[in-house]
């Protein structure tokens, strides 16, 4: 069958939610009304947990969605929720579904795109500002969500959480850390998924769902080369047989981003060209799933990744310092539905993370290294309950347990004396619980409370809320409120950071505060949909460093704006169109009324794809109001300077060669401009990647 996959890579999918007793449904439409017809799900396999379960947001919608089977995915047309009603339309879809919006993107468009991390993925999807991705991107510069940092998220695989909470040596949470290759769809939400998921999600919860295998065994391939050496080859094998699933991915990718840059450049060497600046990753996951019966189903997903680059920090006019990370992720989960019926379905999860961080390098005629072991073990219970038609309660236990070993070590006489081994550990449990009610056909309510036990900050309780209420089928208004709490890592309350020269603070507080949203929902026409949402944040004990200390710098307040429009011209055509306006104020402290830096006010992105029979040609616009630059001795330079604002227009296409073998083009910055990115790190201009791809 001929898939019409069309452009959208920015916007959200669409829920269709009908409340009901059933799980699987048939949509039957009679004159005005749509129609659930019960059916039973025959295996197991077909319940998924995503990050913010739609069966928590469901909401009677409007009939008026056209279902077109030619923009399923292969595989499964529909994405079924243990006790809920909810089909997921791929294209034309219904956004009518939730207290806050819920943003996917699918294999097809992160095909389309020709990205290559997970922060390529996210990049173009409303309320991102991502700095460090892309070529000589240095990832001191920040991946921000609203305003929020990488580590005011929460990041998932399989709802699994990965962050590890580390934020010296360049820790952080890695977004190349999975194959881009074994990944299915990437799921984007707020409001209520702080509670299911963790109390630092200020900003959002990200979900990156994998491949999993179906039918006869399938493989599939790509490898690209382009400018500044760059080579990319990935890989995925899948299929069944008989119960058991199985996926297998590989992922290589190497560029030595030498390039020329002007005078002023962060890491311009003496030649003029940008220095140090090399990435070479080699990713691996793996996925088996078996079923054991009807009723039972067991899952195993494997990702391990190795990474070598240099570091070009826009603290030093030169840096030589040269980052190794080894990480190491396993999940196991068992799904089972109790009782006799399909209300009650259980998800137990034990997980295992490692990250490793190596810094080192010269620093004159010294020498110094930093090494941060981080190893977590986790456990989740997950309950989904189907108390009535119109009420529903998710519930559980989360656990995870942290041991970070950091080593430093500098021959600098000034820093011997902060040579040390540490070694900490963290006990971390909380319970979680929200109830949905449909109160009528129109108005939904979800309550969530997560009472969380820390064996370093004590306990604490987050409540949230969010309701929606349909003003028409076209027109519906949302809403959301989440408390929240972020600890320090351990590396922040105990670990001195050599590389840098921060000192560590065992007496940090925590960042604590609320975000909300609140937005419209409409349909304008068949074929264009749009969601319009404000957010806003307000985190105090932000943790920062001042005089080479962590200390707690104060409130932030931020306030935004997201607009999305997603429209479908034609079976070969689409568009879409996305807008975020970000207000991200320093409330308190020497840089009180500044925006924090990093974070442009304004960032517009569009698109228009074509394909036919193979033939695929896509353009991305990207407009960014540039940011406020922070911490490059430079002279002349001031905590009050912005990046100049930049446009930028990309590429990417398929040609057709024979069978499923084709071409695949990606050009990026078609202008040819070296716009400044973040701190005085500069783009390359014009770049190209050539490729084949292909699948047996």
């Amino acid at each position: 069958m001929r898939k019409n996959y069309w452009l959208l890579v920015a916007l959200p999918n669409l829920f269709i939610t009908l409340p009901a007793e059933a799980i699987e449904i048939e949509i039957q439409q009679t004159g005005n009304e749509v129609t659930p017809i019960t059916t039973s799900i025959p295996d197991l396999k077909e319940i998924e947990l995503p990050i913010i379960n739609a069966e928590l947001l469901t909401q009677e919608t409007s009939n008026d969605i056209e279902f077109n089977p030619e923009n399923q995915p292969e595989v499964e047309t529909q994405t079924v929720e243990d006790a809920d009603i909810s089909t997921e339309v791929i294209g034309e879809q219904d956004t009518f579904s939730g207290s806050t919006p819920v943003y996917v993107i699918e294999k097809e468009e992160i095909q389309k795109q020709g990205a290559t991390s997970v922060a390529d993925v996210l990049k173009r999807l409303p309320g991102f500002a991502i700095n460090d991705v892309g070529r000589g991107a240095d990832i001191h510069t920040g991946t921000y969500y609203r305003g929020a940092s990488i580590n005011q998220s929460v990041f998932l695989i399989n709802g699994r959480q990965i962050n590890n909470n580390v934020n010296t040596y360049h820790g952080t949470t890695d977004l190349n850390s999975i194959p881009v290759e074994s990944i299915e769809r990437v799921e984007l939400s707020s409001g209520v998924a702080s509670t299911l998921y963790g109390s630092s999600a200020f900003g959002g919860v990200v979900n990156i769902i994998t491949k999993e295998g179906y039918g006869k065994p399938k493989l599939t391939g790509s490898v690209e080369y382009g400018s500044f050496s760059l080579n990319n080859q990935q890989t995925s094998f899948g299929g069944s047989v008989g119960a058991a699933r199985y996926n297998f991915s590989f992922e290589r990718f190497f560029t030595d981003n030498r390039y020329r840059v002007p005078v002023g450049a962060a890491n311009r060497d003496s030649q003029g060209f940008l220095s140090n600046a090399d990435t070479a990753t080699s990713s691996y996951f793996g996925n088996i799933g078996l079923d054991l019966n009807s009723r039972n189903t067991l899952n195993l997903d494997v990702t391990a990744l190795s990474s070598r680059r240099g570091l070009i920090f826009f603290g030093f006019p030169l840096q030589r310092d040269r980052l190794d990370h080894d990480g190491l992720n396993i999940g196991l989960s068992w799904k089972t539905r109790l009782g006799n019926g399909d209300r009650s379905n259980l998800t137990t999860t034990i997980g295992y993370n490692q990250d490793y961080f190596s810094t080192y390098g010269p620093t004159g005629n010294f020498y110094r290294t930093g090494a941060l072991d981080t190893q977590q073990l986790s456990a989740r219970v997950d309950h989904e309950w189907q108390l009535s038609q119109s009420n529903k309660l998710r519930w559980g236990l989360d656990l995870k347990n942290t041991n970070l070993n950091g080593d430093v070590l500098s021959s600098d006489p000034n820093r011997i004396t902060n040579n040390e081994t540490e070694n900490r550990d963290l006990l971390n449990t909380a319970l979680f619980a929200v109830n949905s009610w449909n109160i009528s056909k129109n108005f939904q309510l979800d309550l969530g409370l997560r009472q969380s036990f820390d064996t370093e900050f004590g306990n604490y309780l987050n409540p949230s809320v969010g309701l929606r209420y349909a003003l028409t089928p076209t027109l519906a208004m949302r809403g959301s409120w989440a408390g929240g709490q972020r600890n320090p890592g351990l590396d922040q309350l105990y670990v001195y950071d050599t590389v840098h020269g921060w000192e560590p603070n065992p007496d940090l507080d925590p960042e604590t505060g609320s975000s909300w949203t609140a937005g419209l929902d409409v349909k304008f026409a068949e074929n264009l949909t749009g969601q319009f949402t404000y957010f806003g944040s307000s985190i105090d004990n932000r943790l920062g460093v001042i005089a080479g200390r962590w200390t707690n710098i104060g409130l932030v307040d931020t306030n935004g704006l997201e607009a999305a429009l997603q429209l479908k011209l034609n079976s070969g055509w689409s568009t879409f169109l996305n807008y975020t306006y970000t207000d991200a104020q320093i409330k308190t402290g020497t840089e009180r009324g500044l925006q924090l830096g990093l974070i442009p006010y304004s960032l517009l992105q569009g698109g228009i794809g074509y394909q036919n029979s193979g033939w695929q040609a896509n353009l991305y616009m990207t407009y960014n109001s540039g940011a406020r630059r922070a911490l490059f001795n430079r002279a002349g330079d001031q905590n009050t300077d912005f990046v100049p604002s930049y446009f930028n227009l990309d590429f990417s296409g398929r040609i057709p060669v024979a069978g499923n073998l084709g071409l695949t083009v990606y050009l990026e910055n078609l202008l040819g401009e070296q716009y400044e990115r973040v701190n005085r790190i500069y783009s390359p201009g014009f770049t190209f990647r050539l490729g084949l791809s292909s699948s047996l």
